[in-house]
Order: C-alpha cells, then structure tokens, then sequence
C-alpha cells in the first residue's frame, strides 16, 4: 500500500490536472456524462435525484440539473451548514441558485433538513477521484460523507468524474462512505464496489 499517495498528495495533483484542461474538454465532458446519467435506467425512473452545482473545475453539472428538472425530475441540492453538514433544497431552475458558501451556488428555496437525501432515488455526488471498491476522494470536509451515510443501501449513490480518475486504490479512513457507481466521459457508468 505504499505506493498509494497521501489524500492530501492525490487532491493537489487531481486539482492541478482539472485546472490545466481546457475549458472546450471539460464542457464536452460535462455534456458526456450527462448524456450518460440521463439515459440511465434508475436516473429515468426516480422520482427524486440528488445532486450538486459543479464549482470551479469539476464536471459541469449544470446542463444535467436543468434537462433533469425539465423533465419533470424532482432536484434537490444541497446548503453547507455552518458545521460542514449538508442541508438539502428544491432546485426549481438556474434562477433559483443563489450564492452560498465557499463559492458554491445553492438553491434559494426552503430548506428541507439534512435527512432529505435518504428520499432520493439517486444520489450525485461531487469527487476528485474514486477507487474500484467505491471509495471517493472527495476535499476533505466530510460534508458528503455525512449525506452519504444516511442513504439507504439499495440507492444508486454515483461519483462524477473526468476520465483517468478511477484509480486502482485509495486509502480510507473510518468515516469515509463508498459509492456504488462512478461515471466518466468515455466508460458511462462504472459500477463499483
């Protein structure tokens, strides 16, 4: 297990690489994994989906939220609480984003409570890397790892990411919660676990 860097090590160098592609790769990669979330079987049946507005560099999730609510597909996102947990909100189109913590936008509707997510059919969940156990990397604040264990077992929880970021191995630590599946821009869904 030695040659698996330190979370710390795989964050930078995983920020680093995002930061460097050029924004015409990651818009057609957005538009890759969204193609392949919509055409998903459990994604065109669930009633309620959970997901998250892409920041910065990360898979745009964007054109996924809005085809998903213009569908007639129930959306929640998430508000950061003050204690790094997550709270969860309707999104009811790009105008209902509002500005929030740490640069993220978040849904301006009523807050739902943190326990929300565990109504979700699907789960979408932001990550810097996945390993073939399900294991994410995610910043490091714990916030998802807290969403994550209040999801029921049979819900399809999936990981975005770029191509080349499901690796062989992550270390985890005891509050670390896998995900089922990961989809990037040329495998579709991967499932994991």
């Amino acid at each position: 297990m030695q040659d698996i860097l330190s979370k710390t090590d795989l964050r930078a160098a995983v920020l680093d690489r995002r930061a460097a592609m050029p924004p015409e790769a990651r818009s057609e990669a957005g538009r890759s994994i969204r193609d392949a979330l919509l055409s998903l079987p459990e994604v065109e049946m669930a009633g309620t989906v959970a997901a998250y507005v892409s920041v910065g560099a990360e898979p745009d999730t964007r054109g996924l939220l809005f085809a998903l609510w213009k569908r007639g597909t129930y959306v929640i996102l998430p508000r950061l609480l003050p204690d790094g947990d997550l709270d969860w909100a309707s999104y009811e189109g790009p105008d209902s984003l509002v500005p929030g913590p740490r640069g993220c936008l978040e849904p301006s509707e009523p807050p739902r409570g943190v326990g929300a997510v565990a109504s979700a059919d699907v789960v979408l969940v932001p990550a810097l890397a996945a390993d073939r156990t399900g294991l994410r990397l995610g910043r490091g604040g714990g916030s998802y790892d807290r969403a994550l264990a209040r999801v029921g077992p049979a819900i399809l929880t999936v990981a975005l990411l770029y191509d080349g970021e499901i690796v062989p191995a992550l270390r985890s630590e005891p509050h670390d919660r896998a995900v089922r599946a990961a989809v990037t821009p040329s495998e579709g869904l991967v499932r994991l676990g």
